[in-house]
């Protein structure tokens, strides 16, 4: 498969969990209580610029690490082993969390409403990057 073909994949790999998470996030938020809401939105916007600063490095190196692939090359090549294990880790532990009894939904709303956007976000960066 060509290159173009995976930043497509690297974008679905982003992008899917990222709408899945945001809109876990959002059913979060309309649960709260108004008088929470400040403050969720506080931490939701720190979430938002750690994400945004991890994400942006991880995002370049590995579009850089695609655009250096041949035209022609597997997809298991579109991220490096590391990044591979990043991705299975994280998806296992977004599942586990599901699983894990006394999580509080302040939690659910203001990291889950951080990091979808920005996985989403990853995504547009992969495609904007071909």
């Amino acid at each position: 498969m060509n290159r173009r073909f995976l930043y497509y994949i690297a974008a679905a790999f982003w992008g899917i969990p990222g709408i899945v998470i945001t809109v876990k996030g959002i059913k979060a938020y309309l649960t709260m209580p108004t008088h929470k809401l400040w403050w969720l939105l506080l931490i939701t916007a720190f979430v938002l610029a750690g994400f945004f600063m991890m994400f942006r490095k991880i995002v370049d190196k590995y579009s850089a690490r695609i655009a250096a692939q041949p035209q022609i090359t597997s997809f298991i090549q579109a991220f490096p082993t590391r990044g591979w294990i990043l991705i299975v880790c994280m998806s296992c532990l977004g599942m586990a969390l599901k699983f894990i009894p006394g999580i509080p939904a302040e939690f659910t709303a203001s990291f889950y409403s951080g990091l979808g956007p920005m996985l989403i976000w990853a995504a547009f960066r992969f495609l904007s990057n071909q």
